[in-house]
């Protein structure tokens, strides 16, 4: 770790505003008093006066701000935000136009870790390209018997814990966030942005604002590569203005100078010929890595991920250690999970899928016309395009959360509707809508959990929505 960073010498002694008490932050606190900080704790949720991590905090002199007025008294040196939290909050930028230094877990991370550090971003396929990142270099570890991976960010754990346990030997991946990203003032040693969609504008005051957060991933030292998406206009555009090495992938085109724009030099390409993933320079030398066919992951959008971890992973990881993964992996967990196949009907749980991109990936992965479920909290994305979607690759969709009579609104309106032959149901409660969908299917359909919307309107995150899913398809008898 870099204990000689500025950071640590200026959060000793002073007073330090943590928003929010949730994953991110309750290792932070510990942390921040172990170098000398004052620390006062805000957050919304009364019952952590209850709370017993809260309480041995408490005892060492930890201030908590809790309730209706829980962000009164944000007058320290340092504000420490959790991601969800909005910059635009009337206390926090009163705060900091009074000097408080605007940050978080994760920039305490990574101005302290001695590990390199692969970063992703995206609007779709981030969960995945990150854990197959994390997967090849874990891997690659242990194959060369010394150095550690580690995985975190918006999935795993809070890698601030691990900071002081790491080395120059080891490396630590990544998955940022637009909320993560907006305040981000040094970048990952690597970075991917997957592709960019709109996605987050409940948050986000407008498109040109979330972009912006992701090209924060690229944007500060000590970033020496950038990876992004050759079939994704504004990925290109991103691209195209720095000056930093570029990889570009692509699952449509096969050949490094339909991929590498003329005006980009020293890049490379990484593309599918021959039925095989390749990796070409600049110079025009080609290395093939794996067959396309080894796989195990089904769907265009996946290939495009491989190919992402492929490229940011490229002079890290021998590519023989590739080759076991991709014929193992089966995927992440809520991401186009098989769950069960009940009286012939297949189950799949992709609770990750929160935006109608995600959705469109995951029918043009199965191949098939599933019973969909979906709906949740709207995010402000315009649902046009998951109506033409749903009148043209689906069997029948049954719609539940806040977002349920809006989608079937879009449906009604798009020209490709007809309801002789897409049927739609409404129906409340989310665990009756798994069952309406059991009651629609037929032996040898297939059930998908695609909400295309988040989760924050019936649970608390993705992952309590698709075990919920899983739990009473598994009691199906």
């Amino acid at each position: 770790m870099n204990s000689n960073s500025q950071i640590l010498k200026d959060i000793n002694g002073s007073l330090c505003n943590v928003l929010g008490f949730g994953r991110s932050n309750r290792p932070l606190v510990p942390f921040l008093l172990k170098y000398g900080a004052r620390v006062r704790v805000h957050d919304a949720n009364t019952r952590l006066i209850e709370d017993e991590f809260a309480k041995e905090l408490m005892a060492q002199g930890v201030e908590f701000v809790l309730g209706e007025n829980y962000l009164s008294g944000i007058d320290g040196k340092f504000i420490f935000r959790s991601p969800g939290f909005r910059l635009s909050l009337p206390e926090i930028k009163d705060a900091v136009s009074r000097g408080a230094v605007l940050t978080s877990e994760m920039e305490l991370f990574f101005e302290l870790t001695d590990a390199k550090i692969f970063g992703i971003t995206g609007s779709d396929g981030k969960t995945t390209t990150t854990t197959l990142t994390y997967k090849f270099l874990e891997a690659e570890c242990q194959r060369r018997g010394f150095g550690k991976a580690y995985v975190g960010g918006n999935i795993g754990m809070p890698l601030l814990p691990e900071v002081e346990n790491m080395t120059q030997n080891d490396f630590a991946v990544v998955e940022l966030s637009s909320f993560q990203l907006s305040t981000m003032r040094k970048t990952p040693d690597r970075a991917i942005i997957t592709n960019i969609s709109p996605n987050h504008l409940d948050w986000h005051p407008d498109y040109e604002d979330y972009i912006r957060a992701k090209c924060n991933i690229c944007m500060h030292k000590p970033i020496s590569a950038l990876i992004t998406n050759a079939d994704n206009d504004i990925t290109c555009e991103i691209a195209r203005n720095t000056d930093i090495s570029v990889t570009y992938f692509s699952s449509k085109k096969t050949s490094y100078e339909a991929i590498v724009p003329e005006y980009k030099h020293n890049c490379k390409a990484v593309y599918e010929r021959g039925g095989a993933v390749v990796i070409e320079s600049s110079s025009g030398i080609r290395r093939e890595i794996l067959k396309s066919s080894d796989i195990k992951l089904p769907g265009r959008h996946n290939l495009e991920n491989y190919m992402a971890a492929i490229a940011i992973t490229d002079g890290f990881v021998d590519p023989q250690v590739i080759l076991p993964i991709a014929k193992e992996f089966g995927g992440v967990e809520h991401r186009l999970e098989f769950v069960r196949e009940f009286e012939g009907v297949r189950y799949y749980n992709g609770s990750i899928d929160s935006s109608p991109s995600r959705t469109h990936a995951a029918l043009t992965a199965l191949n098939c016309r599933p019973v969909i479920i979906c709906g949740g909290k709207d995010k402000g994305i315009p649902f046009d395009g998951l109506a033409r979607d749903l009148c043209t690759m689906v069997k029948a969709v049954v719609l539940t959360g806040a977002t349920a009579q809006t989608i079937k609104n879009e449906i009604e309106k798009c020209p490709l509707y007809d309801k002789n032959s897409l049927r739609v149901e409404l129906v409340a409660d989310f665990c009756d809508a798994v069952k309406m969908a059991r009651d629609i299917a037929c032996k040898g359909d297939t059930v998908l959990l695609s909400p295309a919307c988040t989760s924050f309107d019936a649970f608390k995150n993705f992952e309590e929505r698709g075990n919920t899913f899983k739990k009473v398809v598994n009691e199906f008898e």
